[in-house]
Formats: C-alpha cells, sequence, structure tokens
C-alpha cells in the first residue's frame, strides 16, 4: 500500500487514539486544506461534527474525519452501543510521491487503500469486545490495527464486495466489508481526493456523498 508512513503515521491522532468524542477539535485545520472536504449528502438531516486532521510528515494537511449521527463511544458490554446510530466520512487527499519540504526524504503516495485503513482503525478506536481487560485492549488494538491495515492492502480480496453509492449526485464504486463492530468502505471521487467511511447502526447501503460547502457550519 502506498501511503505515508501509513498516512504518516498518525490513525491514532487522525482518529482519536482515544475515545472518539475527544478527538472532537476546530474547524481551523479543515480550513488549511487545499481539497475539498466531503460528508454525507443533504439526504441526511441529523448532527454533523468535525474530528482531528491529520498531516504529513512535512505539515501538510492530508486528511481529517467528518461524523454524524451520534457521537459514539467505546463499546463494551456496559453501554447500549446497539443504539447507536453514526457514519464518518474520511477525506484523504490523493498524492503522489513528493519530496518533503525540507528535501531530506520522501513522502509516499496515498490512494485508496490509505482511506480504507483510516476508516478501519477509526472504526477500531471506538470498539471494546465484551469480557476484555482495560490491560488488555492495547494489546488487542495494536493487533487489530495489522489486521486493518493487511485488509486496506488487499482491497480486492475475499474479505471486501463491491457497493454503488453516489458522490456529487454520480454513482461511484467503493470497496466494503462489514465486522461485528460495524463496517468500512473506501472509494475516490473525481475532487481528487479518496474517501473512506466507517459506521455502525446506520446502514452503508442508503448513503450518498458529496462536498461540504460551509466546513464551518459543522462546529
Amino acid at each position: 500500500m502506498e501511503t505515508t508512513s501509513r498516512v504518516g503515521a498518525q490513525a491514532s491522532d487522525a482518529e482519536g487514539g482515544q475515545p472518539v468524542p475527544s478527538a472532537r477539535r476546530t474547524v481551523d485545520g479543515y480550513l488549511l486544506a487545499p481539497f475539498p472536504w466531503y460528508g454525507l449528502d443533504e439526504a441526511f438531516t441529523g448532527p454533523r461534527w468535525l474530528m482531528k486532521v491529520g498531516t504529513s510528515a512535512d505539515g501538510a494537511v492530508e486528511h481529517g474525519s467528518i461524523g454524524h449521527g451520534d457521537e459514539p463511544s467505546v463499546r463494551s458490554e456496559s453501554t447500549t452501543d446497539d443504539k447507536e446510530r453514526f457514519a464518518v466520512v474520511v477525506t484523504v487527499a490523493s498524492s503522489p510521491v513528493r519530496r518533503s519540504a525540507d528535501g531530506t526524504g520522501l513522502l509516499e503516495a496515498t490512494s485508496v487503500s490509505s482511506a480504507a485503513w483510516l476508516a478501519g482503525v477509526g472504526l477500531l478506536n471506538c470498539t471494546w469486545p465484551g469480557q476484555m481487560d482495560h490491560t488488555l485492549r492495547d494489546d488487542w488494538l495494536d493487533q487489530q490495527t495489522e489486521t486493518a491495515w493487511v485488509l486496506a492492502d488487499d482491497l480486492t480480496g475475499p474479505d471486501w464486495s463491491s457497493l454503488s453509492l453516489p458522490v456529487d449526485g454520480v454513482p461511484a464504486s467503493f470497496h466494503y466489508r462489514e465486522s461485528e463492530f460495524g463496517w468500512v468502505l473506501a472509494g475516490s471521487t473525481q475532487q481528487g481526493v479518496h474517501l473512506g467511511a466507517y459506521g455502525r447502526g446506520m446502514s452503508a447501503y442508503g448513503l450518498g456523498f458529496s462536498v461540504v460547502k460551509d466546513i464551518t457550519a459543522y462546529v
């Protein structure tokens, strides 16, 4: 998979590394991005909220996530996670291999696999299997993160199926998979970005995506 050290090695920052609500950030980073942000289209009328942007090794904004519906809590036996309904849309800038700003190295390309991995890790960060001791979660998360990486690197493999969803009103093809924790999908747009998404309690089959016209309205 071509990514910037797994998209800047910032999945834990990008998707929280902590329970998702604490990852909410201001709009400032989003305004610095030279690419358009995507969210669910106008058919979704529920709450929308910003998460944290991720940057490349040279400090450029490279990806970020916008949540829709309920802000997810970490899944556990004690929560009512079955009642949570949310979908998070991850926008990843489409970038070729390029030299870092200081000229000391190369930044790898981003791809649909980058979006798939970020979405997979995002879902994991709001998941906590029942019966698991808190001290074991880090080991579990490391293992599952590696699995998400392997899956994202094989989008044509048997774990993925195809799903057609509208992007800016035009049907687009996505790679889609489900697990006991929720669903993940990834694809590309005609606007020079890759899209990832993950969710739980909200079916992916009825979703549509569109460019966010005013990102400041999400604050």
